[in-house]
């Protein structure tokens, strides 16, 4: 390198096209930060990269560094991860000491999520999303919508306390059900699909990992989701050690006891043996001799009234 020429410390694929890397400069407004002082995003919901993906990355990185810049916003221990989490792990994992970040400050909580969104939307189709991901998106998407509804809430409960009456345009029920269809058409989903994908933010991170990788059904989750975090964890951590396999039975009955669930109703209510049950199939003979030509419906009626008659019979005998 020369003596005089400035260290390469970002770039981006036309720098790497033009070949001159020498009297590249940081660009306005990137700082380089330390790798060990980023964490991730508290509520970070999407997956990161894994095997020939991630070692890709790192290759690429031992070979060029990080080309593009993270976001991460200043806390008063260090820094949080917005977007770039790949790049930041990729970094870590190929023993890179610093990395360009643009650097947020005083962002609500809303708007970090934002940044947190919309940037893996920018590299990712909604339809590329794992499930969990998608009930990310939609939770973001859907309160940005509500807000209207929310407004409408604390118009009427200013003109309660003041005792006047006001005019609302929609009910906050049916501003939500708009709202819901109308994310759903945007996204090809119907209406009930969004309101499902939203009640999964409710889960623990546990089972929406489950449920990404197919080991939980979605409307066994669905179901879940109603229980209190705790009591989801407890579920969790037993069937963890039972290594059971929860079916909706199982789960509906865990539901009747949301908010009083104990340790031991847990384990008898995973450890119950589900009752198989049996079809008994009507001989073609008899279906020949006495049902043909009946509408299904009339024929479960005669079966159902001459077993009645036949047990009844029985039990005057005993």
């Amino acid at each position: 390198m020369k003596a005089n020429s400035k260290r390469k410390v970002f770039g981006d694929a036309v720098d790497l096209l033009m070949g001159d890397m020498e009297e590249v400069t940081m660009p306005r407004g990137v700082q380089r930060v330390p790798v060990k002082n980023i964490q991730a995003f508290h509520d970070h919901p999407f997956h990161l990269y894994e095997g020939e993906r991630l070692e890709d990355m790192i290759a690429s990185v031992k070979e060029y560094g990080v080309l593009n810049p993270v976001i991460v916003q200043k806390l008063d221990t260090g820094y949080e991860m917005l977007s770039g989490h790949n790049r930041w792990n990729a970094a870590k994992l190929a023993g890179l000491k610093e990395i360009p970040a643009i650097v947020k400050t005083d962002l609500s909580e809303e708007e970090a999520y934002v940044y947190v969104i919309e940037t893996n939307l920018m590299q990712r189709s909604f339809s590329d999303l794992a499930i969990s991901e998608k009930a990310a998106v939609l939770k973001a998407r859907y309160e940005k919508e509500a807000c209207q509804g929310k407004r409408n809430d604390i118009l009427e409960e200013i003109a309660r306390l003041e005792g006047k009456e006001i005019s609302i345009t929609r009910g906050h029920d049916d501003h939500r059900l708009k709202t819901r269809d109308m994310i759903g058409k945007e996204y090809e989903l119907s209406g009930s699909s969004v309101g499902r994908l939203l009640k999964l933010n409710d889960l623990i991170k546990p089972f929406k990992d489950m449920v990404d990788r197919g080991a939980l059904y979605t409307k066994v989750a669905l179901q879940l989701a109603f229980l209190p975090e705790n009591e989801q964890m407890m579920v969790y951590e037993i069937m963890k050690e039972k290594k059971t396999k929860i079916t909706i039975e199982m789960v509906m009955k865990l539901r009747s006891h949301s908010g009083a669930l104990t340790e031991a109703m847990v384990k008898r209510y995973l450890s119950a043996e589900p009752i198989k049950k049996k079809c008994y199939k009507v001989p073609s003979k008899i279906v020949e001799k006495y049902f043909e030509g009946m509408d299904p419906n009339q024929v479960d009626a005669i079966v159902e009234q001459a077993l009645d008659a036949w047990f009844s019979k029985e039990a005057a005998n005993v």
